[in-house]
C-alpha cells in the first residue's frame, strides 16, 4: 500500500509566510509602529487564549456563537482563541487600574482567529493593529483617533483621494430610535444588526429583512429616509441627544483641522460589536477594485465595568488587519521595493583558500553593521555569483590565492556589475559607501 502523504497546504483561511512575505509584513508593521510612537502610543500584548466568558459578555452574538474557536481545557474551563483584542486590553487595564497614569495610549499587533468564510480581505487567522486610548472622554480624544487612523495611511504615502472616513455615533443612533422612532431597546438592537449588514444586501432584501424583525411599512419608509438626509437634517431629528452634541462638536474639529475632505457622516456605520457606546467610524478604500471598509472602531465607555464595578474609565480605539492593509497598498501601488537597512554581502570561496579566512572577512563586516554570509559549498564562482544575484545581494567578495597573498579582496558591486580591488583594511569603508 502506498504511503499516504500529508498535505502541504496550510489550514484553510491561514497563510504560510515565506521570507519575501515576512519582508513585506515586517516593513508595514515597522511603518505602523514608527507612526504610532510619534503619537506617544506604547506597545502591549496579551495571551492568545482567554476565558470564553470574556467574549460572551460583550463581543456580540455572531462573534461568540459562530466565529470563535473555543474548547474546554483539561481543568473543565471554557477557553477561546482570541477573535479580537479589545476585551483583552480592557481586562489588562482593569487589572492595574489603580497604578496606571491616565490617559493611556496603547497599541498592539496580535494574531487573531475567527471561524468564518475566507474571502478577499478576510481570513480565519490574521494580524491586527489595535490602537486604543483609555481615561479620556473628551471629543478631542475621538478626533485624535481619527487623526491617527489617517496618519497611518499617509505614512504609506496614501493621499486623500485613496480613502475616506465614515462616522456615526451610537448614542445618537440609540436616542434616534428610542425617542424619534419609538423603538424599545430590543427592537433598536435588531435594527442595528440589520443596518450593519445593509451594505451586503440589495435594497429589496434589506426591506424584507426589516419586515421580518418586526418593522411595519411606515417604519421601514422612515428608516430608509435616514440614509438620504444630510448631516444637518439628521441632527435636527434628535437635537437634545448627547450623541447629536458629540457629532456636531466632532465635525467642527474635523473642519478646523482641514479633514472635511476625508471625513463624512454616514448613518449606516453602526459597527457589529455590542460594546460600542459613542463615536463609531470606518475607513473606506476608494479604489473601485477594493471599495470596502478597511478598518474601523469607536468608543466603548463601559467595557472596564465588566471587571471593576463603577470603574468609570472611558475607552476608544480602532483596529485593522494586515490582509486589508496589504490589499490597499497593492491596489494603490504603495509597496516599494523592499530592502534591508544594511548592505547584504556574499563572501565567495575558492578551494585553495582556508575557510577561516572567509570567516574572518564575514565577521569583520558583521561587526561593522553589514550583513555578510560565507558561501557554504565549494562550487564554481559562476554558480556562487548566480546565487548572489538571485538572492539580491548588494556585493560579492572575491578572495582567491593571489588576493590572499597580496592582502586584498575584490569587491563586486552587483547592482552596477563593477569590480574593484581594495585592501582588507579598506573593505568596510568600500562597502559602506
Amino acid at each position: 500500500m502506498a504511503k499516504e502523504l500529508l498535505s502541504v497546504q496550510p489550514y484553510k483561511g491561514t497563510r504560510d509566510f515565506y521570507p519575501e512575505d515576512m519582508d513585506l509584513r515586517n516593513w508595514f508593521f515597522g511603518v505602523i509602529k514608527d507612526t504610532l510612537r510619534k503619537f506617544n502610543y506604547r506597545e502591549y500584548d496579551g495571551p492568545t487564549l482567554e476565558s470564553y466568558d470574556l467574549y460572551a459578555a460583550k463581543s456580540g452574538e455572531e462573534i461568540v456563537n459562530e466565529q470563535t474557536y473555543h474548547f474546554q481545557d483539561n481543568g473543565g474551563r471554557m477557553l477561546a482563541v482570541r477573535p479580537e483584542m479589545t476585551p483583552t486590553v480592557a481586562r489588562m487595564v482593569a487589572a492595574k487600574l489603580g497604578s496606571l497614569n491616565m490617559p493611556l495610549r496603547w497599541f498592539s499587533i496580535p494574531n487573531l482567529y475567527r471561524y468564518e468564510k475566507p474571502q478577499r480581505g478576510r481570513l480565519r487567522e490574521h494580524w491586527q493593529v489595535n490602537v486604543d486610548m483609555f481615561g479620556s472622554d473628551s471629543i478631542e480624544t475621538d478626533f485624535e483617533l481619527l487623526l491617527v487612523a489617517s496618519s497611518l495611511l499617509k505614512a504609506f504615502n496614501a493621499d486623500e483621494t485613496m480613502y475616506c472616513i465614515k462616522i456615526n455615533n451610537r448614542r445618537f443612533y440609540n436616542d434616534l430610535f428610542e425617542q424619534y422612532m419609538g423603538f424599545d431597546k430590543e427592537k433598536s438592537r435588531k435594527v442595528s444588526k440589520a443596518i450593519d449588514k445593509k451594505g451586503k444586501m440589495s435594497q429589496e432584501a434589506f426591506c424584507e429583512y426589516l419586515a421580518e424583525i418586526g418593522l411595519n411599512g411606515e417604519e421601514i419608509e422612515k428608516l430608509n429616509s435616514f440614509f438620504e438626509k444630510s448631516f444637518e437634517e439628521m441632527m435636527e431629528l434628535c437635537p437634545e441627544s448627547k450623541g447629536t452634541i458629540e457629532l456636531k462638536s466632532l465635525f467642527k474639529l474635523i473642519e478646523e483641522a482641514g479633514m472635511s475632505n476625508i471625513c463624512e457622516f454616514d448613518f449606516s456605520i453602526i459597527r457589529g460589536f455590542d460594546y460600542y457606546t459613542g463615536t463609531v467610524f470606518e475607513v473606506y478604500d476608494k479604489d473601485i477594485n477594493n471599495n470596502r471598509a478597511m478598518f474601523g472602531g469607536g468608543r466603548y465607555d463601559n467595557l472596564i465595568n465588566l471587571f471593576v464595578d463603577k470603574a468609570n474609565v472611558s475607552g476608544i480605539g480602532f483596529g485593522f488587519g494586515d490582509v486589508t492593509l496589504e490589499n490597499f497598498l497593492v491596489s494603490h501601488n504603495l509597496v516599494p521595493e523592499l530592502k534591508s537597512g544594511m548592505p547584504k554581502v556574499l563572501v565567495t570561496r575558492f578551494p585553495e583558500v582556508p575557510y577561516i579566512e572567509y570567516l574572518k572577512i564575514a565577521e569583520l563586516l558583521r561587526q561593522n553593521g553589514i550583513a555578510a554570509t560565507v558561501y557554504t559549498d565549494e562550487k564554481k564562482l559562476s554558480k556562487q555569483m548566480k546565487y548572489a544575484a538571485d538572492e539580491k545581494y548588494d556585493f560579492a567578495i572575491i578572495l582567491g590565492g593571489d588576493e590572499l597573498a597580496a592582502g586584498t579582496v575584490v569587491v563586486k558591486d552587483l547592482s552596477k556589475g563593477e569590480n574593484e580591488t581594495v585592501s582588507r583594511e579598506d573593505l568596510v569603508n568600500k562597502i559602506k559607501i
